[in-house]
């Protein structure tokens, strides 16, 4: 091999490796890509959501107390639990997705370990809090009868709350590498064994809510092992998971971890408070008993369609960190675009959809014709934070696959806490608009949010971003290959041959070309 080895060093010394590479990518090529990505995830998130809606539908059956603390104990569950690990995980969305672009492909196993290893000890101090969901539930000023049914009901979704966690990082693990298509097949798989499991629970078994709930922590412990299994015997296991290691855990490269994990948490934490603190404040408005109702129908109808802006933007976030990660800003750029284009007609669509279904939604949930009508004159406004929503939502996706978190957790929480519900309290309590005031509160919030990030991304030059992101992921590269085996290892395994061999030569000295160019800008 030696004597190929000066020409491919040839090769290398005349290859572009620091300047970005422009391939003017077609716009319909750009939206393939995304269609691609963004419907298996939308049918992910969507079967992923409806695990613990069936769980609530099986409690309801036992009656309105089971119903009750069911719907208490999963919005506390999320907003304390799986909103955290949610945002912790993120964080792979740009170390995965990055290096999956920069084709440095041993990295994405050490990534996704180390977001396990955090994830499983922040589980630790978050399973006390929903050990304690009862009493923190009373101290909180809720119904005791409920708050005792809700801490029940969140016990028994601890076990869950550590599988999900594991959900997320090999969820992330995948799809920032294109990989959609199992994720939605073990979803699917997921869905009609959780349904089966709540049926034997609940009424096999018996064990009323907490069969409901442990239905939960079965299932996602399911979910994980079939991706385990996936990951284990697929061909993206072999080249991109090659074993567990040590240098995952290294104490720097957590800390680097934790820098983005912590304000990604933040950033999709502060959203869920802020609404479900809306939902709150209808407790204090007249007639609370119908305003917190219409309040967390409309909740419940705006989380069932974020299922589709949620696709969008994990499928952005994947192209602008793959393209990032491949040194080619300009294609980065134009994920951007499309992703406007795709978002601003979905929100359009579902807006429209929202309106014409005004008069009939509200049976699906009451036969009541008070809280009919009410939600009827609730949907207007909620297509419209519909349709913000999603607009914002795909640009925090952009945003995530740039590793803006930091900046984008401060915008959240300038939106919604010094805007979005300073103005909800306005519009409900001093304008008295009631609930409609409390939503309107929200939409401001978004409003600020999209304009915020629009800004951000207009000015930014995608140039400069690619040589920031490059700089950033430098130092973590240039630690993990330099423990890497040695080339010979690699080049006298007998499987390598010819142009595989000359391809590996050609990638590691790309790699060492950009890591003398930029780690001295890391050691500072």
């Amino acid at each position: 091999m030696s004597g190929g080895g000066g020409e491919v060093e040839a090769a290398a010394e005349a290859a572009p490796l620091l300047v970005p590479h422009d391939p003017q990518p077609a716009v319909g090529a750009e939206v393939r890509r995304q269609v691609g990505l963004a419907a298996p995830l939308v049918a992910c998130s969507l079967l992923q959501y409806s695990l613990q809606v069936v769980s609530v539908m099986f409690a309801g059956h036992l009656g309105e107390l089971s119903l009750s603390g069911a719907s208490v104990a999963s919005s506390f569950a999320n907003v304390t639990g799986f909103s955290v690990l949610l945002g912790m995980g993120s964080a792979l969305d740009t170390f995965c997705g990055q290096s999956y672009g920069a084709k440095q492909y041993d990295m994405l196993g050490t990534h996704a370990q180390r977001a396990i290893f955090v994830l499983m000890l922040m589980g630790v101090p978050l399973a006390f809090v929903l050990a304690f969901a009862g009493q923190i539930l009373i101290a909180l000023g809720q119904n005791p009868e409920i708050s005792s049914e809700a801490g029940l009901y969140a016990v028994w979704l601890i076990p869950g709350l550590f599988a999900y966690g594991l959900l997320q990082c090999l969820t992330k693990f995948l799809q920032t590498q294109n990989i959609v298509h199992p994720l939605v097949v073990c979803s699917g798989a997921t869905l009609v064994i959780h349904i089966l499991l709540c049926w034997v629970m609940v009424h096999c078994f018996d064990l009323g809510n907490r069969g409901a709930a442990l239905s939960i922590s079965l299932s996602y412990w399911f979910n994980v092992i079939l991706l385990a299994i996936y990951v284990k015997v697929s061909e993206v296991g072999r080249r991109s998971w090659p074993g567990w290691s040590r240098e995952a855990l290294k104490l720097k490269d957590v800390n680097m971890y934790l820098r983005l994990a912590i304000p990604s948490t933040f950033m999709t934490c502060l959203e869920y408070w802020a609404f479900e603190m809306v939902v709150l404040l209808a407790g204090f408005l007249p007639n609370p008993k119908l305003e917190t109702s219409i309040l967390s129908i409309s909740l419940n109808t705006m989380w069932m369609v974020y299922t589709i802006p949620s696709g969008l933007s994990s499928a952005i976030s994947i192209r602008v960190s793959n393209e990032l990660g491949a040194r080619n800003p300009q294609a980065a750029r134009l994920s951007v675009f499309v992703s406007g284009i795709m978002c601003l007609t979905e929100g359009i669509l579902v807006a429209i959809i929202t309106v014409l279904v005004r008069d009939i939604w509200g049976y699906l949930y009451s036969n009541e014709e008070e809280v009919v009508k009410y939600v009827a004159a609730m949907m207007p406004i909620l297509a419209l934070s519909d349709f913000m929503d999603g607009i914002q939502c795909t640009l925090s996706g952009a945003a995530r696959g740039c590793g803006w978190q930091k900046v984008c957790s401060v915008i959240n929480l300038c939106s919604y806490y010094t805007i979005g519900i300073p103005s909800a309290v306005t519009f409900a309590f001093v304008l008295k608009i009631g609930g409609k005031g409390l939503w309107l509160g929200i939409i401001c919030a978004m409003t600020v949010q999209i304009l915020a990030l629009v800004v951000m991304l207009l000015r930014t030059s995608w140039n400069e971003e690619w040589r920031s992101q490059d700089l950033e992921m430098g130092g973590a590269i240039y630690e993990t290959w330099l423990k890497r085996p040695g080339l010979e290892f690699r080049l006298n395994d007998p499987t390598v041959k010819g142009e595989e061999a000359t391809e590996i030569w050609l990638s590691e000295l790309k790699t060492a070309k950009i890591l003398e160019e930029h780690y001295w800008w890391w050691q500072k």
